[in-house]
Formats: structure tokens, sequence, C-alpha cells
């Protein structure tokens, strides 16, 4: 409810941009004056950028949780993988896997219109690879991959997003939440044997990108991690 007046606040307060998150991804946009073509093609804005009068959404989300996987899990099998949740995480997310080559992506959400509206999305963009899938378990059936997008799992949502024997070590997971970094999904994967990037891979890239559109300066990504996980061990 607050959203318009922080938006209108921080113009006035000559702020460079802000970061946006959950769950504010999709509310900010009606709010800005333009969107970046890639904020507009995943229908999610997690930075805005103050400039010339204009407030201007963009998202790193994608190239960062792309940037963090990559590093983390260069070799990853995306024959076919699994994104739980695609709201404004989980579509950025989605368009990055389909950017990578992923050769077939299933999605599901709470709301299986909307899994379903995201991946004919994809499709109309990348090519007939992606589908919404209403049931967890039938979506994992044969898959290479999980990338978990949704609050579930952060500190003040606990819990596991799914099953956790649906969990198995052919598996690799990928993590969105970051607070705490040791979800209790990366806890039980790692035990199944299962190879596994945290979420502090994508926290991380997406502020390279975000540090960029603030200030035009180039950042310096391993100093940048670097404190990230400082800090985090420093909270936690």
């Amino acid at each position: 409810e607050q959203l318009p007046t922080l938006i209108a606040a921080a113009r006035v307060m000559g702020f460079a941009g802000l970061n946006i998150t959950y769950p504010c991804k999709q509310a900010v946009i009606p709010l800005l004056d333009a969107l970046s073509d890639e904020a507009r093609a995943m229908g999610a804005v997690n930075t805005v950028v103050f400039k010339d009068g204009q407030a201007i959404g963009h998202n790193t989300d994608g190239s960062g949780w792309a940037w963090g996987f990559q590093r983390a899990l260069p070799d990853a099998d995306l024959g076919c993988v699994v994104l739980l949740g695609s709201g404004g995480a989980g579509s950025a997310i989605a368009h990055a896997l389909m950017r990578l080559g992923v050769k077939q992506l299933r999605i599901v959400d709470v709301d299986p219109a909307r899994a379903q509206a995201l991946a004919d999305a994809l499709n109309a963009l990348y090519g007939d690879r992606a589908e919404g899938v209403a049931d967890i378990a039938t979506a994992l059936q044969g898959a290479t991959g999980l990338v978990h997008a949704t609050p579930t799992g952060m500190t003040k949502l606990p819990g596991l997003p799914l099953p956790a024997d649906l969990i198995v070590p052919t598996l690799w997971v990928s993590e969105v939440v970051y607070f705490p970094l040791e979800t209790e999904l990366l806890k039980v994967a790692r035990a199944r044997g299962c190879r596994v990037v945290d979420g502090g891979t994508m926290a991380v890239g997406q502020a390279v990108g975000a540090f960029e559109h603030f200030t035009g300066l180039q950042a310096d990504p391993q100093r940048m991690e670097a404190h990230f996980r400082r800090l985090i061990a420093q909270r936690d």
C-alpha cells in the first residue's frame, strides 16, 4: 500500500535508484515511466533507476541468477529443469534458463494458471520448450534439475517447499532464498547427495547488475561476493 509513496519520496529525496524485492516486483511496474526490454519481457522489476526525471525499471534477477549458477555448476545438465515458483524471481529465472538453452522447462506454481501463462510467454519468445505442470511430483519425474523460486524457507517462512522424498541424488538444486543461506531445502538436498547452489550467488549476481545501473561504474564481483558472505556470516 505504501509503494507509490515510497517511489515518490525516493524521487524527491534524490535517490539514484532502488532495489525492489518480494512482494513488490510486479506491483511497482505501473508506478514507473519506462521499462528496459528485459524487465518488460519478464513482467517484473527488481531495480529502479531515477534518471533525467524518469523512473526506469530494470531486472537483474535473471542475469544475476545465471551468473551465479554458471559459476557454481558450469556443467549442469539442462535437459529437463523444474522451476518451482513463477512470481517475479521465478519469471526472471525462467527467461534466464531459456537463454541458457534448457531443453525442457516445467513450471509449477500454487496458481497453475500463472505457471501456464509464464510458459506460454516463454514459448512465444524462445520456442516451444516450456510447460506449466500442476503437480510437483509429476513435474520432477525424469528431471535433471530443480530451481526453487518461492519465499518458502526464508527465516520468516521456514520449511520445505516440496516433500523431502521427491529430492533425489540425480537432481541439482538451485535456491533463491539467502536468509538463511543454508535453507531446509539445501540441507535435505546436500544430505541426499545433490549438487546445490545457494541463494547467495543470485543475490550477488543481481547486485552486480544493479550497482552498474545505479553508478555507471564496472562492479568487482569477487569483492562484492566476499563482502556479502562476510555480512551473512555476521548475521548468522
